[in-house]
């Protein structure tokens, strides 16, 4: 769906590359994650995929075609979901979509069916400029599937949503890859990532250090251990005991019959460990 080789940009009077020589693909079906702090890139590297930015070195190609000679009708297939909220704001949430939909030739969605989705059914019919940010998240998120996109770009879909509705957009995201969409997710949330990406690529410093899936990449950092806690003595007690044959571990054995357990986990590496370990970089 994407192919990447060699990208590098830099902003007019720019002195730093803001992308070097950066290469990956992404899959058709697949959510592909870009992860990285603020600055990384990440952002820059969705402009140019969508055509909002030009003048780049390398080769792209999407949806099996040169990047460079795409044209308008290259937009009735993609959908693109902003990190920062722009709509006009003296119009309706209905006013807007509406406005958008008659852009594309194509079939589109109801506009009031996808508001459902995010809970603005209630908000259609006011003005956008009362919206908090996270309600103009959600419309804006909605607005990049109106045109029923094969392909879709989302930048930080869930900043500034409470959890429900954080729930809510991450659901949505998994129902649409299970309908065979693409989609390419640029985020600094790592749990988001882990939820959602089949996998992921590391940009920092407009460099990529690492593509893989978010599970192979925490089996290969994670420590080999689990961890169990029990009472002892009206005390927690913490064991650790390798997972290489642990069925045979008569320990492990004997605190699971004889003890209160309360609690037992692997203690595999987050996605934030593994990032901070191979670029040296938090994501803040």
């Amino acid at each position: 769906m994407i192919e990447v080789k060699d990208l590098t940009f830099t902003y007019p009077g720019g002195k730093k590359e803001a992308i070097r020589n950066i290469s990956f693909s992404v899959k058709p079906g697949e959510i592909f994650g870009f992860l990285g702090p603020s600055g990384a890139g990440k952002s820059t590297t969705q402009k140019i995929l969508t055509g909002q930015l030009t003048g780049y070195k390398g080769k792209i190609s999407v949806m099996g075609k040169d990047m460079a000679s795409l044209k308008s009708d290259f937009y009735e297939n993609i959908g693109v979901s902003f990190e920062i909220p722009n709509h006009y704001l003296k119009l309706t949430a209905m006013e807007n979509l509406n406005y958008f939909r008659a852009l594309y030739g194509g079939e589109t969605e109801d506009p009031m069916e996808l508001m459902k989705l995010v809970g603005l059914e209630t908000d259609a019919n006011n003005r956008v400029s009362n919206f908090s940010k996270g309600m103009k998240v959600r419309l804006g998120f909605v607005r990049a599937m109106l045109n029923k996109p094969e392909l879709l770009f989302l930048d930080e879909p869930t900043t500034g949503l409470d959890p429900v509705n954080g729930r809510i957009i991450k659901d949505i995201i998994l129902k649409k890859k299970a309908e065979g969409k693409t989609i390419f997710l640029t985020t600094h949330n790592m749990t988001l990532a882990d939820e959602l990406c089949d996998r992921i690529g590391f940009i920092v410093d407009g460099e990529i250090k690492l593509i893989d899936s978010p599970r192979k990449l925490k089996l290969q950092h994670g420590k080999r251990v689990v961890r169990v806690e029990y009472n002892e003595n009206s005390h927690v007690e913490t064991r650790e005991f390798q997972l290489n044959d642990l069925a045979n571990n008569n320990d492990f054995i004997q605190i699971l019959r004889s003890k209160e357990v309360q609690t037992i986990h692997t203690e595999e590496a987050t996605l934030e460990d593994i990032f901070i370990k191979v670029t040296g970089r938090s994501l803040a």
